[in-house]
């Protein structure tokens, strides 16, 4: 009993990890209720990359984990302008992502242009005008804008299961 307690307790720590979808912010991507997997060996041996979906723990609320995709990484810059990404000057093409509220101007629709530290990234949910992300945060204290996920921040990649 002991050995199979200790093996999910590695399995689950540093290999694969269950994660479940509570918002909306990765619509139509990742559906609310869904159930995914988290490669955390991943990152072990290589930083995450941009459009990858990443789990993280969120830098304004540490407790609160998170699912969001790498929309720039280390030496990038980032900019929003009228809910478009523009990356390293550079409109991003991004198919998968909605916005349920286009006519309406909103908190982070216009923003940077921003360099992103090195070991960190920008992350955005798909579902842009309902998420909770780099366009929006801010630290509760002070009330100054947090952008970016520390890679220590990171647990892994999310895996897709069809």
């Amino acid at each position: 009993m002991a050995i199979a307690v200790a093996g999910a307790w590695v399995v689950r720590t540093q290999l694969v990890e269950p994660i479940y979808v509570a918002s909306g912010s990765m619509d139509p991507t990742l559906a609310v209720g869904g159930h995914y997997l988290v490669n955390r060996l991943v990152y072990k041996f290589r930083e995450p990359r941009r459009g990858e979906i990443i789990s993280f723990t969120n830098p304004v609320d540490e407790r609160t984990p998170n699912i969001k995709r790498v929309i720039a990484v280390g030496g990038d810059r980032v900019e929003l302008r009228r809910k478009k990404v523009y990356l390293n000057g550079e409109p991003l093409e991004e198919p998968y992502t909605v916005h349920t509220r286009a006519s309406e101007d909103l908190a982070g629709d216009n923003l940077g242009p921003l360099t992103v530290p090195a070991e960190s990234y920008f992350v955005l949910g798909d579902n842009r005008d309902e998420s909770f992300d780099s366009s929006v945060w801010k630290d509760p204290a002070s009330g100054r804008p947090i952008y970016f996920v520390p890679l220590k921040n990171v647990k892994g990649r999310l895996i897709l299961i069809p």
